[in-house]
């Protein structure tokens, strides 16, 4: 890592070296969410939702992750104190070909995201280890070009991992949490590989919390059993990684951060989206952007400030990581 990808990978971390990230990145999950309380979303809803939450959350957030095609206001209206993470992936993925093949936007390149002021590149891939080579190859070489690029711009890559499986069509079922610590754990240890120039992994929990024993009603992990997952998911990489939310409740993934400490993890953060905001959406749309600032205030920064704390407990300093990798 070069001085100035240090510098620019410090802008999205705490003065302790742990990322504390805002992330509205989304785009056709937003557009879903706005439409459950009008017509239809606008390009202007999401622009404005996003500057919104922008504006009132990102003075307690290290950085902010937003996309360039409805988050640059938003990034333009963030506090001074945080970082800026900019998305390079289409959203979504083309459901009429196999694979789940990974797409760039258009009109971008790791340049240009830095010419708009990013302090790094995030790309979103969907992988299954277990797939065929002939799609697995694709993604590989797709993301050592996107590592290329980074490498030539000086800007950190943030890898983001969604893990699948080719043939179980719902990854929040009992038969998808049997699979998932496998799905999750091998895929970060080939991104972990030097060949991909990845500065940072974010990625899933190693299983589906709602399965470990005592955190919901079916049983398919142990808490010893889900205690060594985490574990091993911290063996299985020697970059820094940090955890996305994936949806589920503020409440939840706290509790899932003091499992992961607890269990050995040496996890160096998150990037947190609908968990903090998502339920900003409703009184934006129905009552209008004065409404959707006062949830923010109140209960946005509630969820925000709860998060931090946790962080201040339970996430490890990623410089370790970095000066052990230069």
């Amino acid at each position: 890592m070069t001085a100035a990808q240090y510098e620019s990978l410090m802008n999205t971390c705490n003065p302790d070296g742990v990322i504390g990230a805002l992330a509205i990145d989304q785009r056709g999950a937003l557009k879903k969410m706005i439409a459950k309380y009008k017509d239809e979303a606008t390009d202007q809803d999401i622009e404005d939702f996003k500057k919104i939450v922008s504006e009132e959350l990102t003075p307690y957030a290290t950085s902010i992750l937003l996309d360039p095609e409805y988050g640059l206001p938003a990034a333009k209206a963030r506090a001074e104190s945080a970082g800026l993470l900019l998305a390079y992936e289409k959203t979504g993925y083309d459901a009429s070909t196999p694979g789940r093949l990974p797409d760039s936007l258009n009109i971008w390149s790791v340049k240009r995201l830095k010419e708009a002021g990013a302090d790094a590149c995030k790309f979103l891939l969907y992988y299954d280890v277990d797939e065929s080579d002939e799609i697995n190859d694709q993604k590989k070489a797709y993301m050592e070009r996107i590592g290329s690029e980074c490498v030539a711009e000086e800007l950190p890559f943030f890898l983001e991992l969604v893990s699948y499986d080719a043939n179980i069509s719902d990854a929040a079922s009992k038969e998808y949490a049997k699979v998932k610590p496998h799905k999750v754990n091998d895929m970060m240890k080939e991104f972990s590989d030097p060949r991909y120039n990845v500065d940072v992994l974010k990625v899933e929990v190693p299983v589906n919390m709602k399965f470990v024993e005592g955190y919901g009603e079916e049983v398919v992990y142990t808490k010893d059993e889900a205690a060594k997952l985490f574990a091993e998911q911290s063996e299985a990489t020697d970059l820094p990684f940090i955890f996305l939310s994936a949806g589920v409740s503020a409440e939840l993934f706290q509790e899932t951060l003091r499992f992961a400490k607890s269990s050995g993890s040496t996890f160096n953060g998150v990037l947190c989206g609908r968990a903090t905001w998502a339920n900003g959406v409703e009184p934006f749309i129905t009552k209008g952007e004065e409404a959707a600032r006062e949830w923010l205030r109140t209960v946005g920064r509630k969820n925000i400030d709860e998060l931090n704390a946790v962080l201040q407990e339970t996430a490890s300093s990623l410089q370790d990581k970095v000066q052990k990798l230069s």
